[in-house]
């Protein structure tokens, strides 16, 4: 019997700039970066129709490119939808919602490359962890 091979690579994607994650875009590693100015990424919504709506199952991550990223990259659910709970490297509480809903997550200039989010959808809501080197790095609102 010969060997079985299992591809388990993840496509990636880089952004610097405004962009619009599709459903479609589940599982993908995105890249993130700000040089071209303050960073818009929009997730898909429960409104949404097609491949902007947002379903159960979806999950994308988010990983900083950028060593101190030149601008803020906010990234928004278009409505109070996203749990989140985040440590930091010191293991000081991070961006924790406990149990309040937010609408952004909010990559600040102080993050550090390697510093990410992974973001999953239950068909109701975001559900978000964020692991960053520097305190106060990721925030929400």
């Amino acid at each position: 019997m010969g060997r079985v091979y299992f591809n388990a690579r993840r496509e990636s994607h880089a952004i610097d700039g405004a962009y619009t994650v599709k459903a479609s875009d589940s599982g993908k590693v995105f890249m993130l970066s700000a040089t071209g100015g303050t960073v818009a990424i929009t997730l898909p919504t429960l409104t949404g129709t097609g491949d902007d709506k947002a379903v159960a199952g979806l999950y994308y991550k988010f990983i900083v490119l950028e060593d101190t990223p030149a601008n803020a990259i906010t990234i928004g659910a278009g409505g109070t939808v996203i749990d989140i709970v985040g440590v930091d490297i010191a293991q000081n509480d991070g961006p924790s919602s406990a149990g309040t809903a937010k609408s952004n997550l909010i990559i600040g200039t102080a993050c550090k490359q390697g510093d990410y989010i992974d973001i999953f959808h239950d068909g109701t809501t975001w559900y978000a962890e964020s692991m960053s080197s520097t305190a106060g790095s990721i925030t929400t609102s």
